[in-house]
């Protein structure tokens, strides 16, 4: 067992999710918004979401974990908060508690591997503990604004993300100059009267047929006994004239008969 690990069962460890950086990017449009989670045992800590955090999200978010004995592993987790969709999983890492358990101590930043297992970026935590011996580390200069020295490891190069300037004040809304009264509704005037089509023109003077002259004389009057009737014509006889009787066949004299030989008997004819 390592030196002043011994006994941390019911201890805090306080977990400092500082930020990411070089996180890979799931938005195919705009900037992803980031969020951490810390899970030991059965407790599960998240952090806020950095909204339009992109890449290099920051958070400075503190957690008290109670310890338990056996358990030196932390699960970090970070993801990119959807608000239609189903939150996308960024990276994990494991962070091993051997380090700031003896030395009270940890600011070393963990790799992040995606779920396809290559390498999604890195996230930056700080780990204090102050059950640490104070021969392996001076754990009170945790907490007395102290940077600790650190023994037998690199220096971090973690290097704080910049901060953003705070947004710009919102543009001054123009001041409208208020609508001048109404004037009250007037009927308007009506169309002006069409004007009628032009009188006809006065009719000229009926022209008075032209008078004939009287007749000299008057005509003569009719005879007074009526024209004579026409001749009639024949009356047709009933029955048309006999016509002369057909001539009769010519008539021809019979031949006797012809002249018998002697010795030969005569033939009669019927």
């Amino acid at each position: 067992m390592t030196k002043g690990t011994s006994g941390i069962q019911g201890q805090l460890l306080e977990v400092n999710v500082l930020g990411c950086r070089s996180l890979s990017d799931k938005e195919w449009f705009g900037r992803q918004d980031p969020y951490v989670i810390v899970e030991y045992a059965n407790n599960r800590f998240r952090t806020r979401t950095d909204t339009d955090g992109g890449r290099n999200p920051t958070f400075n978010t503190k957690f008290q974990i109670p310890l338990i004995e056996g358990l030196r592993e932390l699960t970090v987790q970070v993801w990119d908060s959807n608000v239609v969709a189903l939150d996308k999983h960024i990276g994990t890492a494991k962070v091993l508690l051997e380090r700031v358990l003896s030395s009270g101590y940890d600011n070393t930043p963990w790799n992040l591997t995606g779920r396809s297992g290559r390498s999604a970026g890195e996230v930056n935590l700080i780990l204090h503990f102050a059950g640490a011996k104070k021969d392996n580390h001076h754990a009170t200069c945790c907490y007395c604004g102290h940077a600790p020295v650190m023994t037998g490891y690199p220096a971090s190069t973690y290097v704080a993300p910049p901060v953003y300037p705070p947004a710009p004040a919102p543009y001054p809304q123009p001041t409208l100059a208020p609508y001048p009264p109404q004037s009250p509704y007037t009927t308007p005037q009506g169309y002006p009267p069409v004007s009628t089509y032009p009188t006809a023109p006065p009719a000229y003077p009926a022209a008075a047929p032209p008078a004939y002259p009287a007749p000299a004389a008057p005509y003569p009057a009719p005879p007074a006994a009526g024209y004579p009737p026409p001749a009639g014509y024949p009356l047709p006889s009933a029955y048309p004239a006999a016509y002369p009787p057909p001539a009769g066949y010519p008539q021809y004299p019979y031949p006797g008969p012809p002249p018998q030989s002697p010795g030969v008997y005569p033939v009669y004819y019927y």
